[in-house]
């Protein structure tokens, strides 16, 4: 069982390693598109990083509604809640 800062702590690394900055820069309100310069293929990649990592699986449309950095821990911490994996 993943605590939640585990999972946010987690997706935070994944997203610095797929644009390439530092971890301890990602705010909760980062724009993917604005702040980060996501692209289709970022976008992509990191949509599989986090459905390999968590063992999730993130529909397209989903994809969309994730703007922010917060937006996207709350998202896959709740996921892994509905799944019984976080406390």
């Amino acid at each position: 069982m993943t605590s939640e800062a585990e999972v946010e702590r987690k997706v935070k690394e994944i997203i610095a390693r797929v644009y390439r900055v530092k971890p301890e820069e990602l705010k909760p309100e980062t724009r993917f598109i604005d702040d980060l310069g996501a692209d289709s293929i970022t976008t992509i990649e990191l949509v599989a990083e986090i459905e390999d990592v968590f063992g999730i699986e993130v529909p397209d449309e989903d994809v969309e509604k994730n703007q922010t950095v917060g937006q996207a821990v709350d998202y896959v911490v709740e996921k892994l809640k509905a799944a019984g994996k976080v406390k």
